[in-house]
């Protein structure tokens, strides 16, 4: 934050802001907690360190953003890059050094961005163990993501959700050797998250950290190998949705151009992703135009009201939110003694008083 946006929360004047910076005034102990709590989320103790902690930056961390949109991510897309990063953290507290997964999925499956699209989403698929027919007896998108989600966590990924006030990025995942996380962004269809879900993966599985927009808005500008990455998770996680060989057998006689919005509809239900995922499957077997898809999707982003739901239970809420086997790992140690209540709320980034209600969800098997 520059300090003018520092000054307008605490509502003093920019000149004492710079002032404190400098070492030429000093916050008083009420400021600082402020400060700490309340504007950059911190702990108090940070502030009496000798030097700023050495962390990862965005431009070192994201390659798969130009920089012009790394320079200005929010200041809410940055906290919750940090909370991701508590989470690893939190994860190799739980299980050590080790992923609980006897064979996770990026040591089953080694990705090439310059091979063979199908036949890598064909391994992906397997080692996910999810196959088109369990997709299509799915009863709704909302249960289409909560298998695929369940799928990527048994493959040793685990998957967070938040509502991101940075409304045009679908997502983020955080490259580690034992324990690579996901977010996605809640605020938006369920369709939508699953592609995104998809396409952060297919980042994981290149070895790669990568934040995404839902659309294509700048990968031109990225540097060829960071270009050439995007490019393939795109594909990738297209493949693994709406494998082409199906798709094509589906759409013989379908014409795009003349197709009606509920015709699209009733495609995508057929793999629960959306109609942009259809359409675009069609631009990338050459049955429709770029132009084309760019001004559908266009006419269907207005369509879309992503806007949250109201009268949901706030823990059921924050119970999606958490990776579903983290929290049942957490419950679970508390369960058998092993963590104290204050260490088990802690790990999940609750008060300790409200950590009996995340135990109830797991209880009744309504986490995920």
């Amino acid at each position: 934050m520059s300090t003018a946006d520092v000054a307008e929360r605490l509502k003093k004047a920019v000149e004492l802001i710079e002032a404190w910076e400098s070492g030429e005034d000093a916050p008083t102990y009420p400021q600082l907690e402020t400060l700490a709590y309340e504007v950059y989320k911190r702990p108090l103790a940070l502030f009496f360190m000798p030097f700023p902690p050495d962390e990862p930056r965005a431009r070192a961390e994201f390659r798969s953003l130009p920089d012009a949109d790394l320079a200005h991510l929010a200041r809410e897309t940055t906290l919750l890059i940090r909370k991701a990063r508590a989470f690893q953290f939190a994860l190799i507290d739980l299980y050590g050094d080790r992923n609980p997964v006897a064979q996770p999925i990026w040591r089953q499956v080694r990705v090439d961005p310059r091979g063979n699209v199908a036949r890598q989403a064909a391994l992906v698929r397997h080692a996910l163990g999810v196959s088109l027919e369990d997709i299509r007896q799915q009863p709704d998108d909302d249960s289409a993501l909560k298998l695929w989600r369940r799928a990527i966590e048994r493959s040793g990924v685990h998957v967070f959700k938040e509502s991101f006030k940075q409304r045009e990025l679908s997502g983020f995942c955080l490259w580690h050797p034992e324990f690579p996380v996901i977010l996605i962004n809640n605020s938006t269809t369920k369709t939508r998250q699953v592609f995104s879900l998809m396409h952060e993966l297919a980042h994981l599985l290149c070895d790669r950290s990568g934040i995404s927009r839902f659309d294509d808005r700048g990968i031109d500008d990225l540097p060829p190998p960071d270009r050439a990455i995007e490019r393939f998770s795109n594909a990738l996680a297209g493949e693994i949705l709406v494998p082409m060989v199906d798709f094509a057998a589906a759409t013989a006689a379908f014409a795009p151009d003349r197709a009606s919005d509920e015709q699209f509809s009733a495609l995508a239900a057929r793999y629960r992703v959306s109609r942009s995922v259809i359409l675009r499957r069609f631009v990338e077997r050459g049955a429709a135009t770029m132009d084309f898809y760019l001004a559908k999707d266009r006419e269907w982003a207005e369509q879309r009201r992503e806007t949250a739901g109201g009268g949901g239970s706030y823990y059921n809420t924050q119970g999606a939110y958490l990776s579903e086997q983290f929290l049942r790992e957490v419950v679970s140690r508390y369960s058998r003694r092993l963590l104290t209540k204050a260490e088990a709320a802690d790990l999940i980034g609750v008060k300790p008083r409200n950590f009996e209600r995340f135990e109830e969800l797991v209880l009744r098997g309504a986490a995920a």
